[in-house]
């Protein structure tokens, strides 16, 4: 079995934004000439997000609208956790409902996936550099 990490490093200009990584992700496994296997993708901080879906401009908007229903990043002072000097207890919310990762499938060198699916990182709290880890495994 074979392995291959390789991060990728995002500081989005807004707090909150959605990339589409595909193109990203599918170099590496590209890189890793893993013809079968799995491919992890993973945010690696606590206020952002990996996940996938579709790369429709109106769904991307509704999502975030949802998203920041549930829990809007105002009044600040609504968060116990921002008691604590921070000012993102809603980042932290919005990525437990978006999901820390996905794991996708490699099949014949290439990721395996169902009509339209794309791979997105949503940012909750940018404006600084945050890492995602993409590990493809396999033979």
């Amino acid at each position: 079995m074979k392995s291959m990490t390789e991060y990728l490093t995002f500081n989005t200009r807004t707090k909150r934004d959605y990339i589409n990584i595909t193109s990203m992700v599918e170099d590496v496994v590209t890189k890793s000439g893993i013809k079968e296997g799995l491919c992890l993708v993973n945010a690696m901080h606590i206020t952002a997000s990996v996940h996938i879906n579709d790369d429709e401009k109106g769904l991307i908007c509704d999502i975030d609208d949802f998203l920041e229903t549930l829990a809007p990043y105002e009044p600040i002072s609504k968060y116990r956790h921002n008691r604590t000097g921070e000012d993102n207890g809603d980042a932290h919310i919005k990525r437990s409902i978006m999901g820390r990762e996905v794991v996708v499938a490699v099949t014949n060198g290439k990721l395996d996936f169902g009509p339209w699916e794309q791979i997105f990182y949503a940012e909750f709290n940018g404006q600084r550099p945050k890492r995602v880890l993409v590990k493809v495994i396999g033979e």
